[in-house]
């Protein structure tokens, strides 16, 4: 039998900050006209370009950690607010790739100095967004992300008798 945690699971916890995080951001850029998952997808977008990348859909995905699906969708609507291009690849013409227009690099230059400055906000109580606490914060962060997750095997023992 497992005991049971007298406080709030760290998965509650996680859920909890990233919705507190979600809806600070989604109320920071909403003048902008960008809810939080279109500025996670142009913020994205501006980084790679300032890289020389011009990603597909599927990368930009893939860096952002939202389906593909929804980023299709997200792309679509920012395509007719002419904030971003959506071009055939070249290379694969089944693949779309993704870039900023003027008028899009200007909000997004503008969304990230308002997102620095709630981030400051949100992380003072580390001590800042330099502080060697958010530092160590967000390198645990980063170790969760980066553990890959294995499904449970049906049938096994430790789903046993449980419900679906």
């Amino acid at each position: 039998m497992s005991k049971v945690s007298p406080g709030p699971t760290p998965g509650f916890l996680v859920w909890r900050l990233a919705n507190k995080w979600r809806v600070a951001v989604d109320r920071a850029v909403a003048p902008l006209g960008l809810t939080h998952a279109q500025y996670s997808l142009v913020a994205s977008l501006y980084g790679m370009q300032r890289a020389g990348e011009r990603p597909s859909q599927r990368q930009l995905a893939d860096h952002t950690g939202l389906e593909a699906l929804y980023v299709s969708k997200l792309a679509r609507a920012l395509e007719s607010a002419e904030l971003i291009e959506r071009t055939r690849d070249p290379r694969d013409p089944r693949a779309v790739q993704l870039a900023l227009t003027a008028q899009g690099q200007a909000i997004t230059r503008r969304a990230i100095a308002m997102v620095q400055e709630l981030h400051q906000q949100l992380l003072e109580p580390l001590g800042g967004l330099d502080a060697p606490r958010t530092h160590a914060f967000t390198d645990e962060l980063t170790a969760l992300l980066d553990t890959p997750l294995t499904p449970p095997l049906p049938n096994n023992e430790s789903t046993k008798g449980t419900p679906p």
